[in-house]
């Protein structure tokens, strides 16, 4: 029998080889993404009552992962920013279908969860009298 994958030392793969080293990401990206699993992992504690660094892989599943992108909505999360933590949590996700191929139904079951769609607000253009209005202006 093959021992838990646990989670923390895929999870510090996932930033410093796959991010930093051959994505080469922005800090920006990587920051997000670093939040994005300090809020992940906050709820996880709550909900699981077990400290970040004793989770197995194999508890990360996506129910899990769902109750969690609702917490953040329910919590005044805009779709915009839940879609933003789905992506960095589907890219960790992605990575670890590489890394831990004997997981690849789990794996597939979160890369299922799909974005929520969103409305988006139409840019208003200027019309013809107000360019030339501003154009005007001192």
């Amino acid at each position: 029998m093959t021992p838990a994958l646990t989670f923390a030392p895929l999870l510090e793969r996932f930033f410093t080889q796959r991010l930093m080293q051959q994505r080469q990401a922005s800090p920006h990206t990587i920051r997000s993404y670093r939040d994005t699993f300090r809020q992940f992992l906050k709820f996880v504690q709550q909900r699981l009552h077990k400290p970040p660094s004793r989770l197995n892989f194999e508890e990360v599943d996506a129910p899990l992962i769902v109750a969690f992108l609702d917490d953040l909505e329910k919590h005044g999360l805009s779709v915009r920013s839940r879609n933003l933590r789905l992506t960095a949590l589907h890219s960790f996700f992605r990575y670890a279908a590489f890394e831990a191929p004997t997981h690849s139904a789990q794996i597939q079951r979160v890369l299922a969860i799909p974005s929520k769609r969103f409305t988006r607000t139409l840019v208003q253009f200027l019309t013809c009298a107000e360019v030339e209005a501003l154009l005007a202006a001192p």
